[in-house]
């Protein structure tokens, strides 16, 4: 359809480009909107590759966004995670000045608590994107912040306005939308659209035969405990009883994390067999699946996973790529996954069932591969980041519309 050129802000407390699901996540979405409507501005936090001195009022220089994108980061600083976003919240404002967006499309309370308190003179309509709240998110990056009621109290306050003043709410999972709808969201105003991928950088490959060789599992993400990483661990030190295996783990780690990681692996005695890696460009990602055997997602049933939900981006890759997957068995993965169909779904928090999961892969040599073919199957049906661009889309259109 012919679509008038929009005059679209999405805006983002969130490093871009990087390493991180958020990151694939934003770039797709803005790629597609600054296709269809031809202009959009993309706000995020400065990269730590762009070294030179900028002000905020200078676009990033060309990233592989389309033509239509304008990148603008923000060099945040600040003592804590709240000072840094205050800091980028002002640099917003100060950005944004007397400008009305037709659309402001936010993914936080950060950039999000002044657009709601102000809408209508900022933007017109306001698009408010959940993939998670910091009223329950932030104690698993910052434990120190579970102690302070007077910040949780405020965290929440201003989520339920953004929830109360956005005209569409989307997220990517059915457990956030339903923890929306209890907080007095519209159903009618909440939209899922679940996480995709590129099928041509994680392309398919048939699963390797385990036979009688060391067994690589393969993790990746964060090492917060709300992701699981002791029970992938835990599990190998399990698993090596019965057969050789090693364990890649590859995401982002502060120091005082990658501390505490190594002495784990050196309590269970697996620490020579665990590989810890720095995140890793996409297509390499897709390389380092491709020379792995199985890939562990060992969420534990925690509020972050049951009650805010999440849509676990590495779930749908790894179904992608073709390796084995083993994931706990929560409702964010059964939305993703089936058990015995497109993956093994074990008891969450349990290294004993990751270990006999793994043994049940060992010892079917037809499994890994039935479950590889039906989880290849079920991304290109329902996970592919151009139908969810489509969706993106379409909602704009309403939206637009209205």
């Amino acid at each position: 359809m012919e679509r008038e050129r929009s005059n679209l802000v999405y805006a983002s407390f969130d490093r871009v480009p990087a390493p991180k699901g958020a990151s694939t996540h934003i770039t797709a979405f803005a790629r597609a909107l600054g296709r269809a409507y031809g202009s959009l501005s993309l706000i995020t936090i400065d990269s730590p590759e762009n070294t030179a001195p900028r002000t905020w009022t200078e676009p990033v220089a060309p990233i592989d966004y389309g033509d239509n994108v304008t990148l603008y980061g923000f060099p945040i600083s600040g003592p804590n995670h709240i000072a840094r976003a205050l800091d980028f919240r002002s640099q917003l404002a100060d950005w944004w000045g007397d400008h009305c967006a037709e659309i402001a499309h936010v993914r936080s309370i950060y950039e999000g608590y002044p657009l709601a308190r102000n809408k209508g003179r900022l933007c017109k309509k306001l698009v408010f994107e959940v993939n998670g709240v910091p009223s329950i998110e932030l104690k698993y990056h910052y434990p120190a912040s579970a102690n302070d009621q007077e910040l949780s109290r405020k965290l929440y306050a201003q989520e339920q306005l953004c929830i109360e003043v956005a005209d569409l709410l989307i997220t990517p999972a059915a457990v956030t939308a339903r923890y929306l709808i209890d907080r007095g969201a519209d159903p009618d105003r909440v939209l899922v659209i679940p996480n995709g991928v590129d099928t041509e950088i994680f392309h398919y490959a048939p699963p390797r035969a385990w036979e009688e060789r060391s067994v690589r599992m393969l993790y990746t993400g964060t090492l917060t405990s709300w992701q699981g990483i002791y029970h992938a661990v835990e599990a190998l030190r399990l698993y090596r009883r019965d057969a050789p295996a090693t364990l890649t783990v590859i995401g982002p780690a502060r120091s005082k994390q990658r501390r505490k990681f190594n002495d784990y692996c050196q309590q269970q005695g697996v620490a020579d067999y665990v590989e810890l890696l720095e995140p890793v460009p996409q297509d390499a990602l897709c390389d380092i699946y491709h020379a792995h055997d199985v890939a562990i997602a060992p969420l534990p049933a925690n509020d972050r996973n049951t009650v805010q939900g999440c849509c676990p981006l590495k779930v749908i890759e790894a179904m992608a790529v073709g390796i084995p997957l083993i994931a706990s068995d929560l409702p964010i993965i059964t939305d993703l996954a089936t058990n015995g169909v497109e993956a093994l779904l074990v008891k969450p928090g349990s290294a004993k069932a990751i270990k006999d999961a793994m043994l049940e892969l060992r010892n079917d040599p037809e499994l890994g591969p039935r479950l590889s073919q039906a989880a290849v199957e079920r991304v290109m049906r329902d996970f592919r980041w151009q139908d969810q661009c489509d969706k993106l889309v379409a909602a704009y259109d309403e939206l637009l519309r209205c």
